[in-house]
């Protein structure tokens, strides 16, 4: 079993993990138990009721929190001619076709988010396994393989709190919302964005119950279980 240090079971001590928590509530018993110096991530946890294994049941899609994540996005762009000149123009941080790809296979990945037009997938595919393994993909069912006119927007939003999410080999959605500076009103209305995101991508195969349990947390953190009623019921005004 895991040793947490004493600041850990201070912030512990201040949940009751028998208790689910109105999402208003828990976000401030969140920002609450944080007890690090620095600026932690405010965490989304669920747990889906579908199956990993079926591709009928995949849980995909994007959120876009009206309130970002807090920190700098740096956004590269796999593109060229007329299309580079337009994501420059939008300012992606990076903009490029084989020399970004030769950078990537040499081991380098500073950026947050990739993003390609579909003329470029063909070289892209070789970063299959480097990006696919950091969730930097590009992808058509994620918003980030786009058509030249459509870079500045997608690249506005990429800025502006575009969060990817993705159901792993366990049944489970992990996303973050904000930093525990945020007020708890940004974090709730970034919460409801994802909420509502989640909902809209169930899959036509999911049977039963969709999401079977929600919690809170910070990077470093203990988590606050969510009442799912109220948590689900969120919608933006």
């Amino acid at each position: 079993m895991t040793k947490h240090g004493k600041k850990y079971n201070e912030a512990l001590s201040l949940i009751d993990n028998t208790k689910l928590y109105p999402p208003l509530e828990a976000i401030e018993l969140a920002k609450k138990a944080a007890y690090t110096k620095f600026d932690e991530t405010v965490e989304l946890h669920l747990r889906m009721g579908v199956d990993p294994r079926d591709a009928t049941q995949q849980v995909r899609g994007v959120a876009l929190l009206p309130h970002g994540l807090g920190k700098k996005v740096r956004v590269l762009v796999f593109a060229q001619g007329e299309a580079a000149r337009n994501a420059e123009t939008a300012g992606a941080d990076f903009v490029g076709g084989d020399d970004l790809v030769k950078k990537i296979e040499g081991g380098w990945l500073d950026f947050d988010v990739t993003i390609a037009t579909p003329d470029m997938m063909g070289k892209v595919g070789r970063l299959g396994k480097i990006l696919g393994r950091k969730g930097l993909m590009p992808n058509p069912k994620s918003g980030t393989v786009v058509a030249a006119e459509d870079l500045p927007r997608a690249i506005d939003e990429a800025r502006q709190g575009r969060v990817e999410f993705k159901l792993d080999r366990t049944a489970i959605i992990h996303i973050s919302l904000g930093k525990v500076s945020f007020e708890a009103d940004k974090l709730m209305e970034n919460l409801t964005a994802v909420v509502e995101a989640i909902s809209r991508a169930r899959p036509a195969g999911a049977k039963g119950q969709y999401i079977k349990t929600a919690s809170l947390t910070t990077t470093m953190g203990p988590g606050v279980k969510l009442d799912l009623k109220p948590t689900l019921s969120l919608t933006a005004s």
